[in-house]
């Protein structure tokens, strides 16, 4: 899997934050992974165990919810990413919270993705899958999540359980698995655990971490010092017995399994941070100098809140709690008023919750930043399952018409440096500013380089002095839009707030000319703020057959099947856009250059050959129709809402259908 370099920054105005990460010269942070089609797999006998040479490798462990399977990954992620390997982690997470046990629709776990290189996205199939059951491990071969010579250890407690229709179950799964081609192998974790814990729920997943580790010769005093981070907040006494569990898995491997698997880490691991996007997010509102998180619990956005919780106090800051979505982005607002830094954090719905209040701050000028972690939809719709289907609503979902920002950081790394240039912008411009992540970056873990705190990012404390005389609070600028923003007890800034159209003076004004100026001025300043981006990156060559865009946390997928493609020499390149409000520029000029655009985007749309569809009717990708109002170039698009991240491998045959081989699109 041959994975990117980093984007540059799009935003270059005043103070911008930096995206960048790493130096690209440095091999050690930007190599990337060669693409799975074509990794390098050597085999060699070491003793009794075979070792699996290869530059990545996938693993799953998954269980039923509540035996601790996404601790497990976790762990096995964190202390892999330390290690110097690259990483990316996907939650395998059921939409109730507690579904019936030993069933497929509630496979519970962690998908883990590991090479000798940076590692973008979640691959294809996994190579490894430890399950606590073969229901759940069914679920994932239903899903052709699983590669066909992948190696399986199952818990085989129940092919002998006292229920009659248990060892049914277990004998009817085992045969359905058996045709697939893998290697099953049968692992005895409640009677090993059971020598430890009184529950061997309690226990299963420290066992298979500790059978993961031997297998991929994890370094065991990093992942007892994670063991012992996890639980920090528990008595002593828990720590230890994990420690004792994984190293009882850690010996049940050496003595019963005849294989492990060698992925070298090739990454330099001083100076690395490993976190989710949602934790980036938080420590980005930090480093931005933010005061004021209001929220209302949703999944799957809920997370930053708790990060915030831990350190936010330490820095000034308040994490408030709301009684509902709306309740939160009007404390949000109404801190940002008072001069405070203010954001709010949401998903889909409250989103729809907050939009009244979200046209009060573009009407207003009260700076806002808000952070919708997208999930599937519509209504409450896919809680814990990835989509990228709030685009629309996010740039539209106000009455009237109310001109904001939109972004989407596209990598767990940007999620940090996201909230740093969303506040700027927010204030500079006097708007709201929408921060668009989904599932796929909030609960995914990869490592990237520690940052480098600048003071700069923190901004610099309100002006509260005095104003000129006979200066209103709405003195936009011509040129601009733009206007210098009141502070309540500012002297000489005394002026009633208000919703209803205005004139400068801050007073209601329904005449046509004044709301015709007033409208002007706040779209005015979107054009300011594209004036000072940079046109984005193309990825590949500057022309060709075919031009992929995508936007949010389809970057690593879909670049990771550019590279796929170009190798056999098909003609393709890819753009990735952070910016949808206002676009940044010179996309026409870019599209010119290629004979076909398409968009790969995780929300719906249909296909031509569907019933009743045609051309005039045909439901577009979001971002294509975004791209096709903008540009007036016939953007095409290839959207899938599988509740997943969407694969490299199925973008790759998407490219090779829409582009032949030294042909045309």
């Amino acid at each position: 899997m041959r994975l990117p370099r980093r984007a540059a920054p799009v935003f270059d105005g005043p103070e911008s934050a930096t995206a960048d990460g790493a130096d690209e010269n440095n091999s050690n942070d930007t190599r990337t992974l060669v693409a799975e089609d074509t990794a390098v797999k050597t085999r060699e006998q070491t003793g009794r165990a075979q070792v699996i040479r290869s530059t990545q490798c996938t693993v799953e462990v998954v269980s039923d919810s509540g035996e601790g399977a996404q601790k497990c990954g976790q762990t096995f992620g964190a202390v892999s990413a330390k290690m110097g390997n690259g990483v990316w982690t996907v939650e395998i997470i059921p939409a109730e919270i507690q579904p019936p046990p030993r069933s497929p629709a509630g496979a519970s776990g962690n998908r883990i993705r590991i090479g000798e290189r940076v590692v973008t996205n979640w691959g294809d199939r996994t190579n490894v899958c430890i399950a606590f059951n073969e229901q759940v491990l069914l679920a994932r071969h239903r899903l052709d999540a699983i590669e066909d010579d992948a190696i399986l250890l199952v818990e085989n407690m129940w092919a002998t359980h006292s229920d009659e229709d248990i060892r049914a179950e277990w004998t009817a799964a085992m045969e359905e698995l058996g045709g697939a081609g893998y290697r099953i192998i049968e692992v005895p974790m409640e009677q090993e655990c059971l020598t430890v814990v009184d529950n061997a729920r309690k226990g299963k997943n420290m066992f298979a971490l500790g059978i993961l580790c031997w297998m991929f010769d994890r370094d065991m005093d990093l992942t007892r010092e994670q063991i012992a981070h996890a639980f920090r907040k528990k008595a002593a006494e828990i720590t230890e017995r994990n420690h004792q569990l994984l190293e009882l898995g850690y010996a049940w491997a050496d003595e019963n399994l005849d294989v492990r698997i060698d992925v070298r880490p090739g990454l330099s691991a001083e100076n690395t941070l490993v976190m989710n996007g949602n934790q980036a997010a938080a420590f980005g509102a930090v480093a931005a100098g933010m005061e004021m998180a209001a929220m209302y619990p949703i999944t799957p956005a809920t997370s930053v809140s708790h990060q915030l919780g831990e350190i936010f106090y330490k820095f000034g800051g308040i994490v408030h709690q709301a009684e509902d979505e709306i309740a939160a982005v009007g404390v949000a607002i109404g801190a940002s008023y008072s001069g405070k830094v203010a954001f709010t954090i949401t998903s889909g719905p409250g989103l729809a919750l907050k939009t009244e209040f979200l046209g009060l701050s573009v009407m207003a000028e009260i700076p806002l930043v808000v952070v919708d972690v997208q999930r599937g939809g519509p209504s409450t719709g896919l809680p814990t399952k990835v989509e990228q289907s709030d685009l629309l609503a996010a740039l539209f979902g106000q009455p009237g018409d109310a001109p904001h920002v939109v972004m989407a950081p596209a990598t767990i790394e940007e999620c940090f440096h996201a909230m740093i240039t969303a506040r700027r912008i927010a204030e500079t411009f006097r708007t709201l500013v929408v921060v668009m992540t989904d599932a796929n970056l909030a609960t995914g873990v990869q490592p990237f380089p520690r940052p480098t705190l600048d003071p700069a990012w923190q901004g610099s404390a309100p002006d509260m002095s005095a104003i000129p005389e006979g200066k209103p609070p709405y003195d936009w600028d011509e040129a601009t839009g733009l206007s210098r923003r009141f502070i309540p007890g500012t002297p000489g800034g005394m002026h009633t707030l208000t919703g209803l159209a205005h004139d400068g003076n801050s007073r209601v004004a329904y005449a046509s000319a004044i709301n015709q100026k007033s409208s002007e001025m706040r779209s005015r300043k979107m054009a300011v703020l594209q004036s000072t981006l940079r046109p984005p990156e193309v990825y590949g060559a500057e022309s060709g057959d075919l031009l992929v865009v995508g936007w949010g946390s389809t970057k690593g997928a879909i670049e990771e099947a550019v590279d796929r493609a170009r190798a056999e020499g098909v003609s393709v390149s890819s753009l990735h856009l952070r910016f949808l409000s206002p676009m940044e520029p010179g996309l026409k000029a870019i599209f010119s250059r290629f004979k076909k655009v398409m968009t790969v985007e995780i929300n719906y749309s249909d296909e031509l050959d569907m019933p009743y569809i045609t051309e005039e009717n045909r439901r577009r990708g979001q971002l294509a129709w975004l791209l096709r109002a903008q540009t007036l170039v016939d953007v095409d698009c290839w959207t899938r809402v599988l509740g997943e991240p969407l694969r490299p491998g199925a973008i790759h045959d998407v490219i090779r259908s829409n582009v032949s081989k030294g042909g045309a699109a």
